[in-house]
């Protein structure tokens, strides 16, 4: 009987703590990677307005924009380039985060 209990509390346990992960992963945000002609065309916007560089990511909803993507420069330096709906550029910043949101210098969150 003692063994069953136990059983049933670390089952339990599991479910509580896997529950709990999900939660803290959705809550990061709903930001997905743009694909097919929504990529193109950010991209395209972004190292325009940049000048060139290498994009490390894409993403929806970032940011009060409809789309940002990341552009790794040059020199180094990691840019976000936030666009709206219709791909034209409304923002751009220097991104404290690596590619996939890693932590960088100067990370504040």
């Amino acid at each position: 009987m003692k063994r069953k209990l136990v059983l049933i509390a670390v089952v339990v346990f599991v479910v509580v703590a896997v529950s709990a992960g999900f939660a803290i992963a959705s809550a990061g945000g709903d930001e997905q990677p743009l694909t097919g002609s929504d990529l193109e065309k950010a991209t395209a916007a972004a190292l325009a307005h940049t000048g060139g560089g290498t994009v490390t990511e894409t993403e929806t909803g970032d940011d009060s924009s409809a789309y940002s993507v990341e552009v790794l420069l040059a020199d180094g330096t990691q840019v976000e380039v936030n666009l709206d709906a219709d791909f034209q550029v409304i923002g751009q910043e220097t991104d404290d985060d690596g590619p996939g949101d890693q932590e960088g210098p100067g990370d504040d969150d």
